[in-house]
């Protein structure tokens, strides 16, 4: 295989997610002499279980990115969530729901789930959950406490949102809301998440309930 061919996607990739970071910092100077540090809400810790199945759309993102998912054993690790940490999550929640285009899978890419990076700026909720993560990430935000969630909506159809573990709590980046949120203070029923010491381990969350099949929103 030619090795452009073998490596496009994740430089491609790499390319779109620099250009979000060069976009945040670029507003970020003007966003921080306009608003006062953003107060430090106080939330709850889920109740996690047992190891679980891992959803099928996060195999398939890592044979697609495999140096995204192979950082192995981590020690468990939560954000200190200051001020000005607060008010850098809100903006790459806010940034990320307004400058991706929300599309099905199914129109997107002809399936019914695909967890992709939205680097032609279109995406369902998985792939906002992605970009805020690797966002983050690349703002200094450890990884162990930046979790894939899967949940249930109020109409009981799958859902993917970003789980902040915090020394503050735990709270919730939604791609349907652009206020982050305690887990605690959304509609969903909690289903299972990314272990904090590897990624690529699911733990269940709450009480046990059947997965969804996919998340489509």
């Amino acid at each position: 295989m030619n090795m452009l061919v073998a490596w496009g996607k994740p430089l491609a990739a790499a390319a779109f997610l620099m250009s979000g970071v060069l976009a945040l910092q670029g507003g970020a100077a003007a966003q921080s002499a306009a608003l006062p540090p953003l107060p430090v809400v106080e939330a709850t810790y889920a109740a996690v279980g047992e190891i679980t199945s891992v959803p099928y759309g996060w195999i398939g993102f890592c044979q697609r990115y495999s140096g995204e998912c192979d950082h192995g054993t981590l020690p468990a690790t939560d954000i200190n969530l200051s001020a000005h940490a607060w008010q850098e999550i809100s903006r790459i929640n806010a940034w990320v729901n307004t400058t991706i285009q929300p599309v099905s899978d199914e129109d997107h890419w002809g399936v019914a789930d695909q967890w992709d990076y939205p680097m032609d700026g279109k995406g369902d909720c998985e792939d906002y959950a992605l970009l805020k993560r690797r966002l983050l990430i690349a703002r200094g935000f450890p990884r162990q406490a930046l979790l894939i969630t899967v949940v249930k909506d109020e109409h009981d159809e799958g859902h993917a949102i970003l789980t902040l573990k915090s020394n503050h709590g735990e709270f919730i980046l939604d791609n349907l809301s652009d206020k982050v949120r305690p887990w605690t203070q959304t509609p969903y029923r909690f289903v299972k998440r990314q272990s904090q010491t590897d990624e690529n381990t699911w733990v269940r969350v709450g009480p046990p309930t059947e997965a969804p099949a996919y998340v489509s929103r």
